[in-house]
């Protein structure tokens, strides 16, 4: 496993909380695969915490204050650090995602949470929710927008996108909606801040039909695996899990267009969504 890096334990209470931990833990005389063996978790998982890219939940703060004899400071500090301006199911990919040094992300339906404009973002939550009021689909677009501050450092993280031509194909918001979308996606390519393809439909079966994949890597710590459904999420950790899913997302960049093809194609088609809105 790669070793420790140094935390600024005032970047964000999970820094708070995973120096500490590693303080406490090291003065225990207790290694990560040694600490968690009793909370059922790997060494990693331990490591994890320690470097800020997992959240530490309440149930593991209770057992880490009664193993360390830390007198509930995990237990208190865990309530706050685990508030979250994201739904429960997402939000410790959210914070993972936020310290990740490379995320790569396969979308089959949607064009990414990081690379939406305000308006798809929004077509988006409305369709999810139709009858929500708008206070509601109001902080909901702004903690989207909020997380694609990531792609305002130049260089870091890196950025690789594999859209499905489905993602292209669907009206979200209406043309003038769509036109717009695309055009930030392909500057964002144009650009050379992100890398992106698009898996055609002529490209037929191919390694994750089961639906979005996020795989995420990170500076000090192991790489994760985030899966979505409707209302759910699951972040993975397990190594031999993530490898097969790193596979995967290697064979969709093999079987999508070159990054050249894929922005002509999607300057293309943000083209015609133009055209289209137009009287």
């Amino acid at each position: 496993m790669p070793g420790p890096k140094d935390l600024d334990p005032s970047a964000s209470p999970r820094a708070f909380l995973g120096a500490e931990l590693r303080f406490a833990r090291e003065k225990s005389g207790l290694t990560q695969d040694e600490l968690g063996q009793p909370l059922f978790v790997s060494g990693s998982f331990i490591g994890q915490l320690e470097s800020g890219t997992r959240r530490m939940h309440l149930e593991y703060a209770r057992q880490i204050d009664q193993i360390l004899g830390t007198d509930g400071f995990f237990t208190r500090n865990c309530v706050a650090a685990a508030k979250s301006k994201y739904p429960d199911h997402f939000a410790e990919a959210a914070e993972a995602e936020a310290v990740a040094t490379t995320i790569r992300e396969y979308a089959p339906l949607l064009i990414p949470g990081l690379l939406q404009t305000e308006a798809y973002a929004r077509a988006v939550f409305r369709a999810y929710q139709p009858t929500a009021p708008d206070p509601v689909i109001d902080d909901l677009v702004t903690a989207r927008l909020d997380r694609a501050h990531l792609l305002a450092d130049p260089t870091t993280p890196l950025m690789w996108a594999v859209l499905d031509e489905a993602v292209l194909r669907r009206e979200v918001g209406g043309p003038a909606v769509m036109a717009k979308a695309l055009a930030h996606v392909a500057a964002l390519g144009s650009r050379h801040r992100i890398i992106v393809q698009v898996l055609p439909f002529s490209a037929g079966g191919h390694a994750s039909m089961g639906g979005a994949l996020k795989l995420m890597a990170f500076d000090g710590a192991p790489p994760l695996a985030y899966f979505e459904g409707p209302g759910t999420g699951r972040l993975e950790d397990d190594p031999a899990t993530v490898a097969h899913h790193e596979l995967a997302y290697d064979l969709l960049g093999a079987s999508a267009l070159s990054p050249q093809q894929s922005l002509a194609l999607i300057e293309s088609v943000a083209e015609d969504y133009a055209h289209e809105d137009q009287p």
